[in-house]
Protein backbone atom coordinates (compact mmCIF):
# COMPACT_ATOMS: atom_id res chain seq x y z
CA UNK A 1 0.00 0.00 0.00
CA UNK A 2 1.27 3.47 -0.85
CA UNK A 3 2.22 5.70 2.07
CA UNK A 4 0.80 8.71 0.25
CA UNK A 5 -2.58 9.87 1.47
CA UNK A 6 -4.87 10.86 -1.38
CA UNK A 7 -7.43 13.61 -1.41
CA UNK A 8 -9.44 14.33 -4.52
CA UNK A 9 -7.03 12.30 -6.60
CA UNK A 10 -3.99 14.37 -5.57
CA UNK A 11 -1.29 12.85 -3.38
CA UNK A 12 -0.62 14.83 -0.22
CA UNK A 13 3.00 15.87 0.01
CA UNK A 14 5.18 14.32 2.69
CA UNK A 15 6.71 16.73 5.26
CA UNK A 16 10.02 18.01 4.02
CA UNK A 17 13.25 17.68 5.99
CA UNK A 18 13.04 21.42 6.65
CA UNK A 19 9.50 21.10 8.04
CA UNK A 20 10.58 18.24 10.31
CA UNK A 21 13.61 20.20 11.51
CA UNK A 22 11.54 23.23 12.50
CA UNK A 23 8.90 21.02 14.14
CA UNK A 24 11.63 19.44 16.27
CA UNK A 25 12.96 22.87 17.20
CA UNK A 26 9.49 24.05 18.24
CA UNK A 27 8.95 20.93 20.33
CA UNK A 28 12.36 21.29 22.01
CA UNK A 29 11.63 24.95 22.79
CA UNK A 30 8.23 24.02 24.23
CA UNK A 31 9.74 21.23 26.34
CA UNK A 32 12.38 23.58 27.71
CA UNK A 33 9.75 26.12 28.75
CA UNK A 34 7.76 23.39 30.50
CA UNK A 35 10.87 22.21 32.34
CA UNK A 36 11.43 25.78 33.58
CA UNK A 37 7.82 26.06 34.68
CA UNK A 38 7.03 28.86 32.25
CA UNK A 39 4.12 26.98 30.68
CA UNK A 40 2.00 24.23 32.23
CA UNK A 41 2.50 20.57 31.42
CA UNK A 42 -0.64 19.02 29.92
CA UNK A 43 -2.30 16.55 32.22
CA UNK A 44 -2.00 13.01 30.82
CA UNK A 45 -5.68 12.18 31.04
CA UNK A 46 -5.46 8.91 29.11
CA UNK A 47 -2.60 7.57 31.20
CA UNK A 48 -4.51 8.19 34.44
CA UNK A 49 -7.06 5.47 33.74
CA UNK A 50 -6.63 2.66 36.20
CA UNK A 51 -4.09 4.68 38.17
CA UNK A 52 -5.95 4.02 41.40
CA UNK A 53 -4.81 0.37 41.18
CA UNK A 54 -1.11 1.21 40.81
CA UNK A 55 1.20 0.27 43.67
CA UNK A 56 4.78 1.59 43.74
CA UNK A 57 7.44 -1.10 43.51
CA UNK A 58 9.70 -1.55 46.53
CA UNK A 59 13.03 0.26 46.13
CA UNK A 60 16.29 -0.58 47.86
CA UNK A 61 17.68 2.13 50.18
CA UNK A 62 20.40 2.94 47.65
CA UNK A 63 18.11 2.91 44.61
CA UNK A 64 16.83 6.15 43.04
CA UNK A 65 14.72 6.51 39.91
CA UNK A 66 15.13 9.85 38.13
CA UNK A 67 12.85 10.82 35.27
CA UNK A 68 12.13 13.61 32.81
CA UNK A 69 14.33 14.73 29.93
CA UNK A 70 16.03 17.67 31.63
CA UNK A 71 16.50 15.84 34.94
CA UNK A 72 18.00 12.72 33.34
CA UNK A 73 20.19 14.74 30.99
CA UNK A 74 21.64 16.62 33.97
CA UNK A 75 22.18 13.39 35.91
CA UNK A 76 23.96 11.74 32.98
CA UNK A 77 26.30 14.72 32.80
CA UNK A 78 27.14 14.66 36.52
CA UNK A 79 30.39 12.71 37.11
CA UNK A 80 29.55 12.34 40.82
CA UNK A 81 26.29 10.54 40.04
CA UNK A 82 26.62 6.72 39.85
CA UNK A 83 24.37 5.62 36.99
CA UNK A 84 23.03 2.07 36.83
CA UNK A 85 20.66 1.75 33.85
CA UNK A 86 18.75 3.96 31.43
CA UNK A 87 15.20 3.07 30.40
CA UNK A 88 14.10 5.14 27.42
CA UNK A 89 11.68 5.19 24.52
CA UNK A 90 13.04 5.50 21.00
CA UNK A 91 11.60 9.00 20.70
CA UNK A 92 12.98 10.16 24.05
CA UNK A 93 16.42 8.78 23.21
CA UNK A 94 16.52 11.00 20.14
CA UNK A 95 15.41 14.01 22.21
CA UNK A 96 18.09 13.36 24.85
CA UNK A 97 20.67 13.85 22.10
CA UNK A 98 23.15 11.39 23.61
CA UNK A 99 25.17 8.52 22.20
CA UNK A 100 23.84 5.44 24.00
CA UNK A 101 26.93 3.43 23.01
CA UNK A 102 29.26 5.72 24.97
CA UNK A 103 27.25 6.03 28.20
CA UNK A 104 28.95 3.10 29.84
CA UNK A 105 25.70 1.76 31.32
CA UNK A 106 22.98 -0.54 29.95
CA UNK A 107 20.31 1.19 27.87
CA UNK A 108 16.95 -0.52 27.47
CA UNK A 109 14.43 0.64 24.89
CA UNK A 110 10.96 0.54 26.44
CA UNK A 111 7.43 1.82 25.90
CA UNK A 112 5.92 4.69 27.95
CA UNK A 113 3.66 2.12 29.62
CA UNK A 114 6.71 0.19 30.86
CA UNK A 115 7.90 3.30 32.71
CA UNK A 116 4.37 3.98 33.98
CA UNK A 117 4.46 0.61 35.75
CA UNK A 118 7.48 1.73 37.78
CA UNK A 119 6.75 5.43 38.36
CA UNK A 120 2.97 5.44 38.32
CA UNK A 121 0.48 7.04 35.91
CA UNK A 122 0.90 10.53 37.39
CA UNK A 123 4.63 10.89 36.70
CA UNK A 124 5.48 13.15 33.75
CA UNK A 125 8.50 11.11 32.70
CA UNK A 126 8.63 12.13 29.01
CA UNK A 127 9.67 8.61 28.07
CA UNK A 128 12.88 8.37 30.09
CA UNK A 129 13.88 6.94 33.49
CA UNK A 130 17.37 6.57 34.94
CA UNK A 131 18.16 4.16 37.75
CA UNK A 132 20.94 5.59 39.91
CA UNK A 133 22.52 5.57 43.35
CA UNK A 134 22.08 8.56 45.69
CA UNK A 135 24.65 11.32 45.41
CA UNK A 136 27.64 11.17 47.79
CA UNK A 137 27.05 12.47 51.32
CA UNK A 138 28.46 15.96 51.91
CA UNK A 139 29.72 17.36 55.22
CA UNK A 140 29.15 20.87 56.55
CA UNK A 141 32.90 21.35 56.90
CA UNK A 142 33.18 21.27 53.10
CA UNK A 143 31.06 24.43 52.92
CA UNK A 144 33.39 26.69 54.88
CA UNK A 145 34.37 28.67 51.77
CA UNK A 146 30.79 29.21 50.56
CA UNK A 147 29.53 32.72 51.41
CA UNK A 148 25.83 31.83 51.14
CA UNK A 149 23.88 28.79 52.35
CA UNK A 150 20.19 27.92 52.60
CA UNK A 151 18.86 25.93 55.55
CA UNK A 152 15.37 24.40 55.63
CA UNK A 153 13.66 23.57 58.91
CA UNK A 154 11.43 20.59 58.09
CA UNK A 155 10.09 21.77 54.73
CA UNK A 156 8.21 18.63 53.74
CA UNK A 157 6.89 19.17 50.20
CA UNK A 158 9.38 17.84 47.59
CA UNK A 159 7.94 20.21 44.98
CA UNK A 160 8.75 23.19 47.22
CA UNK A 161 12.21 21.85 48.03
CA UNK A 162 12.89 21.24 44.34
CA UNK A 163 11.84 24.78 43.44
CA UNK A 164 14.03 26.11 46.28
CA UNK A 165 17.01 24.16 44.95
CA UNK A 166 16.60 25.72 41.51
CA UNK A 167 16.55 29.19 43.07
CA UNK A 168 19.56 28.36 45.25
CA UNK A 169 21.53 27.36 42.17
CA UNK A 170 20.44 30.53 40.37
CA UNK A 171 21.83 32.66 43.22
CA UNK A 172 24.96 30.50 43.55
CA UNK A 173 24.29 29.28 47.07
CA UNK A 174 26.79 26.74 48.33
CA UNK A 175 24.29 24.14 49.55
CA UNK A 176 20.73 23.41 50.63
CA UNK A 177 20.77 21.95 54.15
CA UNK A 178 17.77 20.19 55.62
CA UNK A 179 16.79 17.69 58.29
CA UNK A 180 16.70 13.94 57.78
CA UNK A 181 13.28 13.70 59.40
CA UNK A 182 10.25 15.54 58.00
CA UNK A 183 12.09 16.46 54.81
CA UNK A 184 12.06 14.82 51.36
CA UNK A 185 14.84 12.39 50.57
CA UNK A 186 16.54 12.30 47.19
CA UNK A 187 13.87 11.03 44.82
CA UNK A 188 12.47 11.28 41.33
CA UNK A 189 9.79 13.77 42.44
CA UNK A 190 12.35 16.01 44.12
CA UNK A 191 14.74 15.81 41.17
CA UNK A 192 11.99 16.51 38.63
CA UNK A 193 10.84 19.56 40.62
CA UNK A 194 14.45 20.76 40.84
CA UNK A 195 14.76 20.38 37.05
CA UNK A 196 18.46 19.53 37.05
CA UNK A 197 19.44 21.56 40.13
CA UNK A 198 19.87 18.43 42.27
CA UNK A 199 22.99 17.69 40.23
CA UNK A 200 24.37 21.20 40.67
CA UNK A 201 24.17 21.92 44.42
CA UNK A 202 24.87 19.79 47.51
CA UNK A 203 21.68 18.62 49.25
CA UNK A 204 22.81 17.92 52.81
CA UNK A 205 20.51 16.20 55.28
CA UNK A 206 21.54 16.47 58.93
CA UNK A 207 20.28 14.74 62.07
CA UNK A 208 19.98 17.71 64.44
CA UNK A 209 19.35 21.17 63.04
CA UNK A 210 20.35 23.07 66.19
CA UNK A 211 23.70 21.26 66.27
CA UNK A 212 24.21 21.97 62.55
CA UNK A 213 23.53 25.68 63.09
CA UNK A 214 26.08 25.66 65.91
CA UNK A 215 28.61 24.12 63.55
CA UNK A 216 27.86 26.80 60.95
CA UNK A 217 28.46 29.45 63.59
CA UNK A 218 31.91 27.94 64.26
CA UNK A 219 32.58 28.09 60.51
CA UNK A 220 31.90 31.83 60.58
CA UNK A 221 28.34 31.95 59.26
CA UNK A 222 25.77 34.44 60.44
CA UNK A 223 22.48 32.54 60.62
CA UNK A 224 19.25 34.44 59.99
CA UNK A 225 15.86 32.84 60.50
CA UNK A 226 12.97 34.15 58.44
CA UNK A 227 9.89 34.77 60.56
CA UNK A 228 6.79 36.79 59.71
CA UNK A 229 6.99 38.29 63.21
CA UNK A 230 10.72 38.98 63.05
CA UNK A 231 11.85 42.12 64.89
CA UNK A 232 13.52 43.75 61.87
CA UNK A 233 13.41 43.66 58.07
CA UNK A 234 15.75 41.13 56.48
CA UNK A 235 17.77 43.72 54.58
CA UNK A 236 18.81 45.40 57.84
CA UNK A 237 19.74 42.17 59.63
CA UNK A 238 22.70 40.92 57.58
CA UNK A 239 26.14 40.87 59.17
CA UNK A 240 29.51 39.28 58.54
CA UNK A 241 30.96 37.86 55.34
CA UNK A 242 29.07 34.55 55.29
CA UNK A 243 25.30 34.16 55.55
CA UNK A 244 23.09 31.13 56.16
CA UNK A 245 19.38 31.80 55.62
CA UNK A 246 17.01 29.57 57.61
CA UNK A 247 13.42 29.02 56.43
CA UNK A 248 10.68 27.17 58.26
CA UNK A 249 8.15 24.61 57.14
CA UNK A 250 4.97 25.32 55.23
CA UNK A 251 2.39 26.65 57.68
CA UNK A 252 4.28 26.14 60.96
CA UNK A 253 7.37 28.18 60.20
CA UNK A 254 10.52 27.86 62.28
CA UNK A 255 10.48 25.56 65.28
CA UNK A 256 11.10 27.13 68.69
CA UNK A 257 14.52 25.51 69.10
CA UNK A 258 15.56 26.85 65.72
CA UNK A 259 14.35 30.34 66.63
CA UNK A 260 16.46 30.21 69.76
CA UNK A 261 19.58 28.96 67.93
CA UNK A 262 19.89 31.32 64.95
CA UNK A 263 21.88 34.54 65.36
CA UNK A 264 18.91 36.69 64.35
CA UNK A 265 15.28 36.60 63.29
CA UNK A 266 14.11 38.77 60.42
CA UNK A 267 10.96 39.36 58.41
CA UNK A 268 10.22 40.05 54.77
CA UNK A 269 8.38 43.36 54.74
CA UNK A 270 5.36 43.14 52.44
CA UNK A 271 3.27 46.31 52.05
CA UNK A 272 0.37 44.55 50.32
CA UNK A 273 -2.71 42.87 51.75
CA UNK A 274 -1.07 39.41 51.73
CA UNK A 275 1.55 39.06 54.45
CA UNK A 276 2.84 35.53 53.85
CA UNK A 277 4.39 33.74 50.89
CA UNK A 278 4.98 30.19 49.80
CA UNK A 279 8.33 29.05 51.22
CA UNK A 280 9.89 28.74 47.76
CA UNK A 281 8.93 32.34 46.92
CA UNK A 282 10.23 33.56 50.28
CA UNK A 283 13.51 31.74 49.62
CA UNK A 284 13.92 33.51 46.27
CA UNK A 285 13.43 36.95 47.81
CA UNK A 286 15.73 36.20 50.74
CA UNK A 287 18.49 34.85 48.48
CA UNK A 288 18.26 37.92 46.26
CA UNK A 289 18.56 40.23 49.29
CA UNK A 290 21.49 38.21 50.63
CA UNK A 291 23.32 38.41 47.32
CA UNK A 292 22.88 42.19 47.23
CA UNK A 293 24.36 42.42 50.73
CA UNK A 294 27.31 40.15 49.95
CA UNK A 295 28.12 42.10 46.77
CA UNK A 296 28.10 45.46 48.56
Amino acid sequence: MSKDKKSGGTAATEPSAKDTHYANLRRAHRDAKRERGEIPTPQPQKRKRGGEDWKPPALAPDQVHLYGLHTVRAALGNPERKKIKLFVTQNALARLEIDADTLGIPVELVSPQDIDKVLGPEAIHQGVMLETRPLPVRRLEALKDSPLLLVLDQVTDPHNVGAIMRTAVAFNAGAVITTQRHSPTESGVLAKSASGALELIPYIQITNLADALGELHKLGFSTIGLDSEGPAPLEGTFSGEKVALVLGSEGKGLRQKTRETVNALARLDMPGAIKSLNVSNAAAIALYAARLYLKA
